[in-house]
């Protein structure tokens, strides 16, 4: 109670300052005036708007001395459950969880037949009298999956989400492998596809479709073994009986229930990965116990109890924007991705296989993860079709390059935007922007891109400046980008209701706006500006139009060196039903909001990053959004939202970006130091050592909180954090190249260990330690006042980046570390290639020489591999000039060799478009022999000084040799 007074007073106190002209929780007075209305709505709004702002981040003394009890509970209710749904309060969820038709689908008269050369076509029969008529199809793509598909017929065919897959996927046949019937009876047909050699055996009755790699003999996913299988197509009754009410919000759903149901058996796995974004454990936890009988799970909708084993409610997907989320919860956040992994082995064999549900809508997924029945899910969506893509894999590069091939690989980054980023609600004015900038080379400490949040604006006009502290913002921005660095401003997708303001009239004189549900009257719902209205995005000519508000022309201030960041678009809405959009919202072509809402953000970000690229003459954008969807990598990165400073939050980030990675999304990282409250110089200091692995490096801070630049929390931290980002930009030559693997390949660039070794049971679960890449496994502290941490490497050669000391795996031990170490391990096997020299920027590397870092096995081999680009534009595709470089490195019996790379490796690029010249300084190798002494060049006859280091490491100095050139280096 006493807390609660406090937290009152402090509210009051928030909401008066809220008040003020252009503060960031209402905008200006003018536009809450014409807001406020006789039922209170603007007295409600600014209670709720200010509230979002609040922070507690000095407890009083009294608040101290409360419980355990009280502090967990007040944790509790920073996420605000309330305002959230649930299974039991979603009616489809409710609904379907636990019903199951006693008859089942089934397939009519048994009977399927080719549509084509590359599809089998059956009809399914569903509802106990088999009253639903559907048509089912199961085809294979030519890059591995097996795609099931069941639809009503003709003019009722369910709304399919345009332009998540891929060009390819979605219109070309070619697309699609051959399909060729290898089997067939009265109860089955079995059918082969004849690129990939995976098989598809499709039962009548029940409906069941089991999906094999190829010469499998055991099935990498059943399609409905459980019989789970479900169709609404509709109701008897009015409009009225169909509405949902939730927090005095109505949902008319004049459609009736149209929910899906399905469920999917991956016989042989023992683990579970993926459905982002959610803020817990990597490898997915069950949500319901296992049962062998008709009731597949054995738990009740309405009992969301939890025990030892199981959560209790299923996993949601469902783009929201969740204020203060907790640490270790199941509960889904700002993006979703529908897709699945699940890994496990089997006889001494490591089997891998997923599944992705092509489908927008809301979504839940019961899980449950059982070692000796393997992994049984079950999807729930609302609305659309059944579309489901199973990957049988049956590796973890498979099922991710199989994935990929549906919904586009990591679009290449621009080379900048893979340096520091610091960020913070927000930089007061140009000369703050200035100092902050100054700060960074007064204290040595190199990073990239400055960012503005949205009190730059002209009263959350997005595009505008506020002129009082930015005058001139071409100025500030070219400033900036004298010292090869770039900046970031906001624009959110709400957009502000004033009929002075260009970019909203000319929206609504076109139409551009979201719907209400007659279909006619523009959206307006509450978000930073105050009343605001929201582009439909789903309309490519909205998006098109919106991409053209980019231009220098139209975006006055705005430079070819300011880059884009979207937030807030889930959608947020302040006064909405879960804070975001009415489900019964119309959209572009009559459709429903709640047909679209997880890609809604994806087509805000596509369209924003699509208008940089055009201002940029077509060199790669850079757009950080927060909402996702399936198919976001190929747009750019998004970030996991608002974290807090604590040891909870800096643990889970981990297994929050490697679950995005192994989802397909791998440029992704979280705000380091926390975005809300006030980290101490070990917390703030840790989090930069973890940071420098992200794949995404951005600092970021609440409004409330105090500045933490990096060199503001004493002396040994800022020494120790300089080190942490000097180390990320030392690396960016390697991680360049794992972003280039990306692209090409859909392999994440941070990884799980169960990723790199699948057959090692004893890495299935761990989420404090990763790869980057195959080459370095780190393992970070993540406990305050640690004095050790426990490693463990897997089955190989490992070498301590920092000693030497070879190690040979499998095995546990313990470190001993301070506030500067991280354990940083080097995989034997392994080459990557680093810069060493220190400089402010990415750009200043340029042209600096290369240090490659050879970690031999132990049969004294190694290999790896180089890539380099302008780092900036598309030339580097084939389509193009294959303007790259892609260069071979090898070690084998004394013998270090650089060459083309292979085109089963990607090829080596066009020399007569890019030729990289940059000098070889030196060549450091992990495992030599003691007794070398020097190291000859075969093609010039040259020799070069070999000189012992630590450990069993040795160092062939100052070869100074490019890299484009062949050579070898013969280890004397």
């Amino acid at each position: 109670a006493l807390r609660a007074r406090a937290d009152a007073r402090g509210r009051r106190r928030r909401i008066f300052r809220a008040s003020a002209p252009g503060s960031r929780a209402l905008g200006d007075a003018r536009a809450t005036h014409r807001a406020r209305s006789p039922d209170g709505r603007a007295r409600k709004m600014r209670r709720r708007i200010a509230s979002r702002r609040a922070r507690k981040t000095a407890p009083t003394t009294l608040a101290l001395a409360l419980t355990t009890i009280v502090v967990l509970a007040t944790r509790a209710d920073a996420l605000k459950a309330k305002d959230f749904k649930t299974c039991a309060t979603s009616s489809f969820c409710a609904r379907r969880r636990d019903a199951r038709d006693a008859r089942g689908a089934r397939i009519e008269d048994a009977r399927a037949r080719e549509r084509d050369a590359r599809a089998v076509e059956f009809d399914v029969v569903c509802g106990d009298e088999g009253r639903t008529s559907l048509v089912g199809s199961v085809e294979g793509m030519k890059t591995g999956a097996v795609r099931v598909r069941v639809d009503e017929r003709g003019e009722r065919a369910r709304f399919a989400a345009r332009e998540v897959l891929t060009r390819e996927t979605e219109f070309e046949d070619d697309a699609r492998a051959r399909a060729r019937v290898v089997g067939r009876s009265e109860t089955s047909v079995e059918v082969e596809f004849e690129e990939t050699g995976a098989r598809a055996k499709i039962y009548a009755d029940p409906f069941k479709v089991e999906v094999y790699a190829r010469e499998a003999t055991t099935p990498a996913a059943i399609f409905n073994a459980r019989g789970e299988f479900a169709f609404e197509t509709g109701g008897d009754g009015s409009s009225e009986d169909w509405a949902e009410t939730f927090n005095g919000h109505t949902d008319t759903r004049k459609n009736g229930p149209t929910a899906v149901a399905f469920d999917l058996t991956f016989p042989s796995a023992s683990d579970a990965y993926g459905l982002p974004e959610r803020a817990t454990s990597l490898s997915l936890k069950s949500t319901r116990k296992y049962e062998s009988g008709k009731s597949w799970f054995g738990r009740s909708s309405v009992d969301s109890s939890v025990n030892e084993t199981t959560l209790g409610e299923p996993y949601r997907l469902y783009n929201l924007d969740v204020f203060e989320y907790l640490d270790d919860s199941a509960f889904g956040l700002y993006g979703s991705i529908p897709m699945l992994t699940a890994h496990g082995v089997r006889d001494g064999k490591s089997t891998t296989a997923g599944a992705y549900f092509h489908n927008p809508s809301e979504m839940y997924v019961d899980v449950n993860v059982d070692g000796a029945n393997g992994v049984h899910t079950k999807w729930m969506a609302e609305s659309g079709a059944m579309d489901v893509f199973i990957l049988p894999g049956d590796t973890p590069a498979d099922v991710l390059k199989q994935y990929t091939a549906l919904t586009g690989t990591t679009s290449m980054p621009p080379l900048f935007s893979l340096g520091y980023h610091q960020c913070r609600w927000n930089y007061r004015d140009e000369n703050d922007v200035k100092e902050v900038d100054a700060g960074f080379d007064a204290n040595d400490i190199p990073y990239d891109v400055l960012w503005l949040d949205i009190e730059h604006t002209d009263g959350k006009r997005y595009m505008t400046w506020d002129n009082g502290p930015f005058p001139t913002p071409e100025r500030m921005i070219n400033d900036i980008a004298s010292r090869g660095r770039k900046m970031v401003t906001i624009v959110d997708p709400h957009v502000k209701i004033d009929n002075n303001y260009p970019v909203y009239k000319e929206a609504k004189d076109k139409g551009f706006y979201v719907k209400k549900n007659d279909g006619t009257t523009d959206f307006d719902g509450w978000c930073w500006p105050g009343s605001s209205t929201y582009l439909d995005v789903t309309n490519p000519d909205v998006r098109e139009w919106w991409a053209s508000k980019f231009s220098l022309d139209s975006y006055k201030g705005s430079t070819k060196d300011l880059y884009i960041w979207n937030d807030m678009n889930e959608p947020s809405v302040f006064n909405g039903p879960e804070i975001t959009m009415q489900k019964d919202l119309i959209h572009h072509g009559g459709v429903e909001h709640r047909e679209v809402h997880n890609a809604f953000g994806m087509y805000y970000h596509m369209a924003t990053a699509e208008g940089i690229k055009r201002r940029n003459d077509g060199d790669r954008p850079f757009v950080l959004s927060r909402a996702f969807f399936a198919g976001t990598q190929r747009i750019g990165p998004i970030w996991t939202g608002d974290n807090t400073a604590d040891w909870r939050h800096l643990a889970v980030s981990l297994p929050m970006v490697l679950t995005l990675g192994v989802s397909g999304l791998t440029f992704s990282g979280a705000d380091v130091g926390g975005f809300f409250g006030n980290p101490d110089a070990e917390l703030m200091t840790r989090w930069y050592q973890v940071g420098t692995y992200y794949p995404f490096f951005r600092g970021h801070a609440h409004l409330e909180t105090k500045r933490r630049e990096p060199w503001l929390f004493g002396d040994e931290s800022t020494a120790i954090i300089r080190q942490a980002i000097r180390e990320r930009y030392a690396l960016l030559p390697y991680i360049y190249t794992l972003f280039e693997e990306s692209h090409r390949t859909g392999a994440p660039v941070l990884r799980p260990l169960w990723y790199e070794f699948p057959t090692d049971e004893n890495v299935f679960k761990i989420q404090d330690s990763f790869m980057l890449g195959s080459a370095i496994l780190v393992q970070p502290v993540l406990k305050q006042g640690a004095k050790s941490v426990s490693v463990y490497l897997p089955a190989g050669v490992w070498y301590e980046k920092r000693s030497g000391a070879r190690h040979v795996g499998p095995k546990t031990f313990d470190v001993s570390v301070e506030l500067s170490d991280v354990p940083v391990f080097l995989r034997g096997g392994t080459i990557f290639v680093r810069k060493d020299r220190a400089r402010r920027s990415s750009t200043a590397m340029k042209g600096d020489p290369l240090t490659i870092v050879v970690a031999l096995d132990a049969n004294g081999e190694a290999r790896g591999s180089y890539y380099a680009d302008d780092g900036k534009s598309y030339e580097y595709e084939a389509s193009k000039s294959s303007a790259f470089a892609r260069r071979s490195l090898s070690f084998k019996n004394g013998h270090f060799v650089v060459s083309a790379a292979s085109d089963a490796d990607g090829g080596a690029g066009n020399v007569k478009s890019f030729v990289d010249e940059t000098l070889i300084e030196r060549v450091s190798v992990y495992g030599s022999s003691a007794a070398a002494k020097s190291a000859t060049c075969s093609t010039t006859g040259d020799t070069f000084d070999v000189v012992a280091r630590h450990g069993e490491a040795m160092d062939i100095r100052r070869p100074n040799l490019s890299i484009s050139q062949d050579f070898t280096l013969a280890v004397r």
